[in-house]
This record gives structure tokens, C-alpha cells and sequence, in this order.
């Protein structure tokens, strides 16, 4: 039987070679339909794992929490404010808080050398570095010691501007934010954006939070972020929150933002989006497969006198349906192999282009490859019945 089988693929093969043309434009649609499945699962893969990678890289037990004046984007009475000690008074009564960073975030002018820089000022504690990864290439961060100090950590886009304006260190040098001088004290590295922090820290100027509030009226504690114990009860915790803000500042509204819940959502997202992209990738696939078809059912038109000397020297029908049946399944292969090393190239090249980490996938060229076969079976089944069944007298009087 695995004779006979090798047989009738190289027979098919051959009968294949015979009709380039036809035959490569019939596994031009296979080849086309594997690389989009292939290419999309393997696109929407990669996307979902880089954007979990950016939760990842700060960690899984982070809460961010989000305070707004109710009707209003920021708030002008202090005394409804939250302070850095009510802050501190959360922090001690969660004890699955392990370390709290309030921020700010300042709209001001900034000048350096007198020229404007586009940058946004965050007023934060010494805490924010630790629980957001924050690394320094060059001095120290802000430390609670600084108080009001006019001290600042700039971000790596304006360190890279400061740089082609011939700063090669900038420590220790000024900085004019709105009215007021700022000594640099340190450079942060290149910081990896994501959504789960408000602000870019590249596009950035770090100040004490005392500071920021001496800067601006309207720098108000309207941030927070907590790093947590990994047991933590992610609902419990923010229902506390919730309760400690509306006890000392009732007029807030509060908005909740969970790594962990984050990565669950997204890791869900990820099976629903890879089965739309499939889907999608299956139509190319399912034109391929009438086109498989059509081919063969006009193979069979041009061959019914082989067929009908085939049948008169003793074939069986089951012969002549394996035989075409064959040919169907070697274009259904030839394209899903070629479609399955086109897809990962060109997934290869958009994570390059994208900036992502590559990881070679298993499972979407297995699924190219299944399905492309299944398509050359079952739309190559069709034809092969029909040229089994064809009258080999008839056939033969034809010609």
C-alpha cells in the first residue's frame, strides 16, 4: 500500500508538471490563504505578547489608582485634597501595600539654555523609581531628603536633545521649569512606554512632589501607585482604597488599574483574536481550495480519454478517485508548505519592523499546514468522484 501510495504521488506530481501554468495558479490561492493564516496568528501573537511584556517588566502585583474631581479633569480646592501623609495613613492601613508612589503631573515651560524643550513635569517621591523601574545612567534620583529642593531627573529624549546640542553630562547643570531654576541630579535610562503608567518617563522631568506643588497651584495628588504582596485580594484592596478617598476626599471620583487583571484580559483577548485572524486568513484559504476545483474539473475534461483507457485496462473507480484525489492533495500540500515559509518570514519581518521580540511559533504553521491539506481533500474530492465515475465506452467514442 505505501508503494502503491508513492506511486500515485509521483504520478500525480508528474501529471502536475505537465500543466505548470494551471497548476501553479490553482496553488497560488492555497499558497496565499497559508501565509495569511499563518502570518496573522503569528502577527497577533507576537502584538499580545509584547504588550503583556510591558506588564511583565514592571511586574504583576502593581494597582494604579486614578483620582478625578467628579464632572472634572482636575480639582482647585487644596483643602479636599490628599496629602503625601494621607497617603502614607493608606499605605499603613493595607497591609498588602509594600510600597505606595503619588504623583503629579505639572504642565509648565520648560527652557534649557533658553531655548524651549517639549518635556512634561512629574512631581513624585524617591518610591516611584523602585515600583515603575526607573534606571539611572547618570546621577541619583529624587530622594525624600531633597523635600523642596529645586532638584530634578530628566528623561532619555531630552537627555538624547541635550546631547546634540553638545551636553555630553548634564548633571549638575539648570534647567528653567515655568519661573523657577532646577539643578539636574541624575539621568534616567531609556524607559520602556506602557499603559499601565500614565506619563512616558522619557518624555519627562522628575521633581520632588513638594516642589511640583510650590511650581503650580494645581499640582494636586491625582495619581497613585501601589506595589502589592503577590497574595493580595485585588477587590478587597481597591474597595478599601475607595472607602479611605471618599472619607477624606469625597469629591473624587477613583479609577482602578490592575496589572494582574490587565494581563488576564489580554491573555483572553488573545484566543478570541487569534481565531478572528484565522477566520480571516480561512477565505484566502477557501479560494484557494474552489480554485483547486476548478482546475481539476477541467483536468478531468482534457483526460477523459486517459481516464477511459485507465477504466478499459482494469482500473477501478477507487483508482481513478485516489489518483485525482492525489493530485488535489499534492497542490494543497506544495502550497501549504510554501504559504507556511511565507507567513513566518513575513511575520519575522513586522516584528522586526515592530519592534518586537521574535518568538518562532508551533502551533499557527501546524494549523497552516493541517488546514490547507483538509482544503485540498475536500475540494479535490469532488472532481475525483466525478472522473471515477465517467463511462470508459463513452470516454473512449469521444475521441
Amino acid at each position: 500500500m505505501s508503494i502503491y501510495f508513492i506511486l500515485a504521488v509521483k504520478e500525480a506530481y508528474l501529471n502536475l508538471v505537465t500543466t505548470k501554468l494551471k497548476s501553479f495558479l490553482a496553488m497560488l490561492g492555497i499558497w496565499v490563504g497559508a501565509g495569511s493564516v499563518v502570518a496573522m496568528i503569528c502577527v497577533g501573537e507576537l502584538a499580545t505578547q509584547a504588550a503583556l511584556a510591558q506588564f511583565k517588566q514592571l511586574g504583576t502585583d502593581l494597582l494604579a489608582v486614578s483620582m478625578y474631581e467628579q464632572g472634572s479633569k482636575g480639582s482647585s480646592s487644596r483643602d479636599l485634597e490628599l496629602t503625601e501623609n494621607d497617603i502614607d495613613d493608606l499605605a499603613a492601613t493595607l497591609p498588602v501595600v509594600t510600597q505606595v508612589a503619588p504623583y503629579t503631573t505639572v504642565y509648565s515651560q520648560i527652557y534649557f539654555n533658553g531655548k524651549a524643550v517639549p518635556a512634561v513635569v512629574i512631581g513624585a517621591t524617591h518610591s516611584l523609581a523602585d515600583i515603575i523601574k526607573i534606571q539611572l545612567v547618570a546621577g541619583r534620583f529624587i530622594s525624600f531628603l531633597d523635600g523642596t529642593v529645586n532638584y530634578c531627573v530628566i528623561g532619555d529624549n531630552l537627555y538624547q536633545q541635550l546631547q546634540r546640542g553638545g551636553i555630553k553630562d548634564p548633571v549638575g547643570m539648570q534647567i528653567q521649569l515655568g519661573k523657577k531654576i532646577f539643578t539636574i541630579i541624575g539621568v534616567a535610562k531609556p524607559w520602556q512606554e506602557n499603559a499601565f503608567f500614565n506619563q512616558n518617563i522619557n518624555r519627562s522631568v522628575i521633581i520632588p512632589l513638594p516642589a511640583a506643588k510650590r511650581l503650580s497651584t494645581h499640582a494636586v495628588i491625582s495619581e497613585v501607585v501601589l506595589k502589592l504582596t503577590p497574595e493580595a485580594d485585588i477587590d478587597k484592596t481597591q474597595s478599601q482604597i475607595s472607602e479611605f478617598v471618599q472619607k477624606h476626599a469625597p469629591q473624587k471620583q477613583i479609577f482602578f488599574q490592575s496589572a494582574k487583571r490587565l494581563i488576564a484580559s489580554m491573555a483572553a483577548q488573545r484566543q478570541t483574536l487569534a481565531l478572528l485572524l484565522g477566520a480571516i486568513g480561512g477565505i484566502s484559504l477557501l479560494m484557494g481550495g474552489v480554485g483547486i476545483m476548478n482546475v481539476m474539473l477541467v483536468s478531468i475534461v482534457e483526460r477523459r480519454r486517459e481516464i477511459g483507457i485507465r477504466r478499459a485496462i482494469g482500473a477501478k473507480q477507487s483508482d481513478i478517485q485516489f489518483l485525482f484525489l492525489i493530485e488535489g492533495v499534492v497542490l494543497a500540500f506544495s502550497g501549504g508548505v510554501l504559504g507556511v515559509i511565507t507567513g513566518i518570514i513575513a511575520s519575522i519581518i513586522i516584528a522586526h519592523f515592530a519592534h518586537w521580540e521574535y518568538h518562532f511559533l508551533w502551533q499557527p504553521p501546524i494549523v497552516g499546514f493541517i488546514i490547507s491539506v483538509l482544503v485540498g481533500i475536500f475540494f479535490g474530492f469532488y472532481p475525483a468522484y466525478k472522473a471515477s465515475r465517467l463511462d470508459p465506452i463513452t470516454t473512449l467514442r469521444e475521441e
